[in-house]
C-alpha cells in the first residue's frame, strides 16, 4: 500500500498516468479516504453522532454577494467578477495576482502560496467568486489570500460552516463527513417531556432542530448569539451537556455505593491500652483546629462505613490536611488493615514521610517508603515488609502502584495532590486492595479513597466536576501562621530585592528564589535558574546559595533540601519543583522571577513556601513585560490577584473566571469529560436545572438516562468511577 501510494504521488508529480491507471486512481481515493478516517479519529470522531455534535468554530456569509463599491475596508464579503489580468510576479517575492472586476470597482486578489490549478481557475476571462477581507492597497484595493471558485450556480440558503480540524482533513471533506454523521445519528429524545418545561432550557426546541441549525443557520440570525451561545439553539445543547455530566456523575456515585469496602472500627493495638488514634491525637505538639476537628470526624464516620470512602479533603496552603490523613491512617491501622499514602513527587512524598515516621514510628507502626530511585536491595526490603503486613503504612510515588507491590490487606489510599495524577493511576492504587495475595480478592470490594488537594475547588466545580465525590473543607488556618506580604516589582528594581535578601539573611531568615526554566531557550527570553544561582552566589559571597532543579539526581535533590532544612543554605534558587510539599519554618521570603509566566494556582502554592513560621513573610513577584509596553491582560489579573487576597478559595475562583475548567481540572481532565458546550459560571441555573432532574431521571426512567449517557459521553463515563 505504501508502495501504490509513493507510485500515485509520483505520477501525479510528473504528470505521466501509470499503465495500469484503472486499477491505481481507485487505490488512491482509498489511502485518501484512509487518512481523513484517521484524521476524523484524531479529532475524536468514531460515530455518527460525535460528528453531529462537533459544530461550528464561526460562519461564514456566502448567501450574498457584495458589490465592490458597497465593500467597506476591513469587511468580510464575499463578490463576484471576471478576471481582467492574471499573472505570476517576482517582487517583492514570488506571489499569483490576479484582478477581479464586477462593473463597479476591482479587486486585487493576492496569493503568496499558490498552486497551478490556482492560476487555471484564476485565468483571465473567467467569472470567479471570492470571499474574504478587503483592504485597502497601494493602488488597488485586495484580498491576501480569499477563497474562491468559478461562479455559478445558486447562493447557498445557510450560512457556511467552519470547523475545528487536523492536518489532512480539509473543510470541505469535514463538512461532508458532519452533514453524513447528522443524517445518519440518532436525535430522537432522551429526556423524558416531564422535565420539560416553559422554564427549562429544553422547552425551547429539540435536539435535532438545535443542531440541524447551529450546523447550518439562517442568514438572518444574530450571528452575536451564535459567537456567545446564548441562541436557544445553544442553550438546548448546555443543557443537554450538563444533564449527561450530573447523570453520569450520578450513576459512577451509586455504583460505588453498591460496593463494599471493611468496615474500620478500632480492635485496638498490641500492648496498647488505647488506640493508635489517641495515642497519635496525644503526642501531638499542636491542637487541631475547629476545621481540622470537624473533617476528622466526617472521615471517621466514613471509614466506619461497609461503602466505600470516596472523599476529597481540600484545605488551603498550610491548612493541616496531612494531620487529618496521619489521623485517618491510624484508625485503618487500628482495625488491623493496612494503608497507602502516594505523593505526585519524590520531594512531597519524602515531606509526608518525615513528619509520618515523627508521629507514628514512636507508636511502634513501621512505615514502609517506595520509590521510583530506592536501590535494588531498599526495594525487596520495602515489597516484602508490605506484602507481609509488617508495614503497615506505605508512603511513596508512583512505584507505590506497580504491579509488583502486593498489599496484604490494604483497606485505606489517600492520595495528595490527587488532580496531579491521571486516572488510571489512581484506578491502580485502589485496584492494589484485589490484588492476588490480598486478604480481599472480591472484585466488588475496594478500599476506602481520601484525595486531598491544596487548591480548592469553586463551589461551581463541586458541583460538577466533582459531584461524584463527598468534599471536605478546611477552611481555617493553624493558629500562630503569619500574614504574607504580596509585592508586585518590575525585573528593573532587582538590585533593590537583593537587598532585601541580604537583611533577611542578617536576621537569620532564609529565602526561596524560583525561577520558571532549567536551561537557556532561544526562543523565551527568561533568566535561567543557573545564571539566577550564580548572580545570587556573586552578589552574597558570605551566604551559601543552593540550586535545586527537576534534572538533578534525586540524592542531589536530597542533599540539597538537608542542608535547606538544616538552615546551611541562605537562598535556595529553585525551578516549580518546591512548588508543594516543602516545609521550612526559618523562610520567610520568596521571590519568583518572571511571575507574569505562571499561573495564579502555581503562585499561590509556591507563596505557600513561606509564613510557615512565626516571623513576617513576604512573597515578592518579579515581572517583565519584554519588549511590549505593558503586561497582558491575563498575567495584569493573576498578578492583582496574589496581591489583593492570601485566600485560597478566592484564589481558586479567580483562577477559574481566568483559565476555566479544562486546565484548572489538571490531571483529572483524563477521566472527567470536561465541558465543551456549557459554561459554569454562565449556566449556573442549568447546572442546577440537571442536578435536579438527574436524579429522578435515573430512578424513573433508567434506560433513557443511559442512553443520553451513551449519546454525551460514550465510553468516557467509565473513567468517573476514578
Amino acid at each position: 500500500m505504501l508502495f501504490i501510494g509513493v507510485s500515485v504521488k509520483k505520477a501525479a508529480a510528473s504528470k505521466v498516468l501509470a499503465p495500469d491507471q484503472a486499477v491505481v486512481a481507485p487505490v488512491a481515493k482509498v489511502v485518501a479516504k484512509s487518512l481523513a478516517q484517521k484524521a476524523l479519529e484524531k479529532l475524536g470522531l468514531r460515530r455518527d453522532i460525535d460528528l453531529a455534535l462537533h459544530l461550528p468554530l464561526r460562519y461564514e456569509d456566502e448567501t450574498r454577494i457584495v458589490r465592490l463599491e458597497d465593500a467597506r475596508d476591513g469587511d468580510m464579503v464575499q463578490i463576484e467578477g471576471q478576471i481582467t489580468h492574471s499573472e505570476v510576479t517576482f517582487q517583492p517575492r514570488r506571489q499569483l495576482r490576479a484582478t477581479l472586476s464586477d462593473g463597479t470597482d476591482t479587486c486585487v486578489l493576492r496569493f503568496l502560496n499558490f498552486y497551478p490549478s490556482h492560476q487555471k481557475t484564476l485565468s483571465v476571462g473567467a467569472l470567479v467568486r471570492a470571499r474574504g477581507e478587503i483592504r485597502g492597497g497601494f493602488i488597488h484595493r485586495e484580498m491576501v489570500h480569499p477563497s474562491f471558485k468559478l461562479a455559478g450556480g445558486e447562493l447557498p440558503g445557510a450560512l457556511t460552516p467552519v470547523y475545528s480540524t487536523v492536518a489532512g482533513l480539509p473543510q470541505v471533506y469535514l463538512r461532508k463527513a458532519v452533514l453524513g454523521g447528522l443524517a445518519r445519528a440518532d436525535l430522537s429524545e432522551t429526556i423524558p417531556p416531564i422535565f420539560i418545561g416553559k422554564n427549562t432550557p429544553c422547552g425551547i426546541q429539540s435536539l435535532g432542530e438545535a443542531l440541524y441549525f447551529l450546523h447550518h443557520p439562517t442568514p438572518d440570525v444574530a450571528l452575536a448569539t451564535l459567537e456567545d451561545h446564548t441562541h436557544p439553539a445553544w442553550q438546548r445543547l448546555k443543557a443537554e451537556e450538563l444533564l449527561a455530566q450530573q447523570l453520569s456523575q450520578l450513576q459512577a456515585r451509586r455504583v460505588r455505593a453498591a460496593m463494599r469496602a471493611p468496615p474500620l472500627f478500632s480492635n485496638g493495638v498490641q500492648n496498647t491500652q488505647c488506640s493508635l488514634h489517641d495515642q497519635l491525637l496525644e503526642r501531638l505538639p499542636f491542637h487541631l483546629t475547629a476545621a481540622q476537628q470537624r473533617v476528622g470526624s466526617e472521615i471517621a464516620a466514613d471509614l466506619q462505613k461497609s461503602i466505600p470512602m470516596h472523599r476529597l479533603l481540600q484545605g488551603d496552603v498550610g491548612s493541616g490536611k496531612t494531620v487529618v490523613a496521619a489521623l485517618a491512617a491510624a484508625r485503618c491501622m487500628d482495625a488491623g488493615w493496612q494503608c497507602a499514602l502516594m505523593a505526585p513527587t519524590e520531594i512531597l512524598a519524602e515531606q509526608h514521610f518525615r513528619k509520618l515516621i515523627t508521629w507514628l514510628e514512636p507508636l511502634g507502626v513501621k512505615i514502609a517508603w517506595l520509590t521510583g530511585s530506592q536501590k535494588a536491595k531498599e526495594r525487596r526490603e520495602a515489597l516484602a515488609m508490605i506484602a507481609s503486613g509488617e508495614a503497615l503504612l506505605v508512603v511513596g510515588t508512583h512505584a507505590v502502584i506497580q504491579d509488583k507491590v502486593i498489599f496484604k490487606n490494604l483497606a485505606l489510599a489517600i492520595i495528595d495532590e490527587q488532580h496531579r495524577f491521571g486516572v488510571a493511576q489512581r484506578l491502580a492504587l485502589r485496584r492494589k486492595m484485589g490484588h492476588e495475595g490480598s486478604k480481599m480478592t472480591d472484585g466488588g470490594q475496594e478500599p476506602h479513597l481520601l484525595m486531598m488537594t491544596a487548591t480548592p475547588i469553586p463551589r461551581t466545580l463541586a458541583m460538577s466536576y466533582y459531584a461524584d465525590l463527598d468534599v471536605s473543607t478546611i477552611d481555617e488556618l493553624p493558629p500562630g501562621r503569619t500574614a504574607i506580604v504580596t509585592k508586585v516589582v518590575n525585573e528593573a528594581r532587582r538590585d533593590e530585592v537583593i537587598e532585601r535578601i541580604r537583611s533577611q539573611i542578617a536576621e537569620g531568615r532564609q529565602v526561596y528564589w524560583v525561577c520558571p526554566l532549567i536551561e537557556e531557550s532561544e526562543s523565551i527570553d527568561l533568566v535561567n535558574a543557573t545564571e539566577t544561582y550564580e548572580a545570587l552566589s556573586a552578589a552574597l559571597p558570605d551566604t551559601l546559595v543552593g540550586l535545586l532543579h527537576s534534572r538533578m539526581s534525586v540524592l542531589e535533590k536530597k542533599a540539597v533540601m538537608g542542608l535547606f532544612n538544616d538552615g546551611l543554605i541562605g537562598v535556595l534558587v529553585s525551578t516549580t519543583v518546591i512548588e508543594v510539599g516543602v516545609d521550612v519554618p526559618n523562610a520567610s521570603l520568596m521571590v519568583i522571577e518572571h511571575a507574569e509566566r505562571f499561573g495564579l494556582s502555581q503562585l499561590h502554592q509556591l507563596r505557600g513556601r513561606v509564613g510557615r513560621g512565626a516571623a513576617a513573610s513576604a512573597c515578592v513577584l518579579l515581572y517583565s513585560t519584554g519588549d511590549a509596553p505593558r503586561l497582558g491582560e491575563t498575567a495584569r489579573a493573576r498578578l492583582k490577584a496574589m496581591v489583593e487576597t492570601n485566600d485560597g478559595f478566592e484564589i481558586a475562583r479567580r483562577d477559574l473566571e481566568i483559565r476555566g475548567p479544562g486546565e484548572f481540572l489538571g490531571a483529572r481532565q483524563s477521566g472527567a469529560p470536561l465541558l465543551r458546550f456549557a459554561d459554569l459560571e454562565t449556566d449556573a441555573e442549568w447546572l442546577a436545572w440537571a442536578r435536579g432532574v438527574a436524579p429522578q431521571m435515573l430512578d424513573q426512567y433508567a434506560a433513557l438516562a443511559h442512553r443520553h449517557i451513551l449519546r454525551w459521553l460514550g465510553g468516557k463515563a467509565e473513567f468517573l468511577k476514578a
